[in-house]
């Protein structure tokens, strides 16, 4: 009777001490693949950011070729697209974003007043595939931010957050165009 007094307590403890360790092994593996799943969509953003930037030059030269006199719009634009590019993390890239997103439109408005740069064939491509690109910014936005809210709650409830953050996880920031009202869709284009 005296083993079984003893035995109890230990296969007690010992059977607690297992579910803690399995819940943190649990609980740290969920955080690393929601922390891997951001990194990824935090990439896509990237490269599709990229793909749009790398289009603004061939869009600039196009329009320029027909108003060559709208030396500023060009220079806001191109200012702009290099401030997107220079953007480290969703903060400085949603400021970027809204800047960007601003200079576009008055480089569309400058082409609206230009009928025949409306009919060029390569600048109706570019145009469509600029639009294509932010559709693409915005489905890989949501995908970010959806991951961004998984990994911050996970991280903030409890009891996770007694530990979250001591394994190294840290909350995430979404990446929000600052001035959201001027892009809450993506820009006209009239063809």
């Amino acid at each position: 009777m005296d083993m079984l007094a003893w035995l109890i307590p230990v296969i007690v403890v010992v059977v607690v001490v297992a579910a803690i360790g399995i819940y943190l092994w649990a609980t740290y593996n969920s955080l690393v693949q929601l922390n891997v799943r951001v990194d990824e969509a935090w990439s896509d953003i990237t490269v599709q950011l990229k793909r749009r930037a790398d289009m603004i030059p061939s869009l600039v030269e196009t329009v320029k070729g027909y108003a060559a006199h709208e030396r500023s719009v060009f220079e806001n634009v191109t200012q702009a697209r290099a401030e997107t590019l220079n953007a480290s993390g969703p903060a400085a890239a949603g400021v970027a974003e809204g800047h960007l997103e601003q200079a576009l439109k008055s480089l569309f408005a400058v082409a609206e007043a230009y009928p025949q740069l409306q009919a060029s064939q390569n600048y109706l491509q570019l145009q469509q595939a600029i639009v294509d690109t932010e559709d693409k910014i915005q489905a890989s936005r949501r995908f970010y931010n959806g991951g961004v809210r998984e990994l911050n709650t996970k991280i903030k409830v409890f009891p996770n957050n007694l530990f979250a953050r001591n394994l190294g996880f840290s909350e995430r920031e979404f990446f929000e165009v600052v001035d959201g009202a001027n892009v809450s869709e993506p820009p006209r284009i009239q063809f």
